[in-house]
């Protein structure tokens, strides 16, 4: 979720600037001024299959996947694709005058290897973009793209693809259910000062395909999710961190919730999403997330095991890391991967974390 929003802007300052000045920076000033972008207004009814594709008014964007994936070999994997987009100044233009950066992640991840890859790209030459038609969004050789453009929703169906040193991966998603907007349709407040993003998901797909890994070709199967967000100004100037969690549930429910955490307290946002895709957005004090274990990764110490309950539907569960070392060590490092779910009812999911 918000890390996404600190990586695409960053980019921005990365390809621009020193280095040292990404840090002086703090979030690259997500919580400074968007003047000139469009801001996320209360209200605005979102549009599909339009709003699949790119909004260059607002300064950052991202098409973001998680797979939860079982291999023949018996063994947990987790997958990731991820397309940020940042914009140095709205709109767009043809050749390196336009001001459109991209990102590329894309990470495998088992118990014992976390593998990951960045690529980086400028707008208006054609190493990178998103399409709405047919769809597209590729950087470089990686892409998602529709495998069935005719269809009602473009994204039902879908094909990711990536690669790095030691991974690689195809994956087909099919959605079994609809998409799903986060926070009050679609406008997802972030703070208390009302800093907000378009989000919306589509939770539901089935993943198929294979994963090389460590030298070994291993056909998968199980879960993925997509988030699509974005926004122009969607942290608070005092904001230092978030824990992003995207859960399926044995029962055929889904659960997001995010934790951003800041000088001036925490903002909580959740959403339960029932099997059949309805979903009912939880106010902050009906939700709480707790750590209960950290890991040293990456020279720092990380929750890695979480308490997270919402006692008015008796939902009392714990998480663990598939693989406790899923640092992604990328121009804007965090952790990210895989996770299992136990206690009141069972399941998978992925976790996000920044700021630790």
């Amino acid at each position: 979720m918000n890390v996404r929003a600190l990586i695409a802007a960053a980019l921005a300052v990365v390809l621009s600037c020193p280095s040292a000045v990404v840090l002086a920076q703090g979030f690259a000033g997500l919580g400074s001024s968007a003047e000139g972008f469009d801001s996320p207004k209360r209200g605005v009814v979102l549009s599909f299959p339009a709003d699949h594709g790119p909004h260059p008014t607002f300064r950052i964007e991202w098409w973001y996947v998680t797979a939860n994936l079982a291999g023949d070999d018996g063994k947990s994997y987790g997958a990731q694709w991820t397309m940020f987009r940042s914009a140095m100044a709205p709109g767009e233009m043809q050749g390196f005058a336009d001001p459109q950066i991209w990102i590329g992640h894309a990470a495998i991840t088992s118990a014992q290897h976390h593998y990951v890859a960045e690529r980086r790209a400028r707008g208006g030459i054609g190493q990178a973009d998103v399409v709405r038609v047919p769809f597209e969004a590729w950087i470089d050789d990686w892409d998602m793209a529709s495998e069935d453009p005719a269809a009602h929703d473009p994204l039902d169906r879908i094909r990711i693809r990536a690669n790095g040193k030691d991974f690689r991966y195809e994956l087909h998603l099919e959605a079994k259910g609809p998409l799903v907007l986060q926070g009050d349709r679609g406008y997802s407040v972030k703070s208390a000062a009302g800093q907000a993003s378009f989000y919306y998901s589509q939770p539901f797909y089935e993943a198929s395909g294979l994963i090389d890994i460590a030298g070994k070709t291993v056909r998968v199967h199980g879960n993925a999710w997509l988030d699509r967000e974005w926004s122009s100004q969607p942290l608070a100037a005092d904001q230092s961190g978030w824990d992003w969690f995207s859960l399926h549930l044995a029962t055929g429910e889904k659960f997001m919730a995010f934790r951003l955490r800041g000088d001036k307290g925490g903002f909580l946002s959740a959403n339960w999403i029932a099997a059949n895709g309805n979903s009912t957005p939880l106010s902050s004090d009906a939700v709480s997330i707790e750590a209960i274990a950290t890991a040293t990764v990456a020279a720092r110490t990380v929750p890695v095991a979480w308490r997270i309950r919402v006692p008015e539907r008796s939902f009392d569960v714990t998480t663990r890391a598939l693989n406790d070392q899923a640092w992604m060590a990328t121009s804007t490092p965090y952790w990210e991967g895989p996770i299992f779910v136990q206690g009141s009812t069972s399941g998978k999911g992925y976790l996000e974390m920044t700021g630790y």
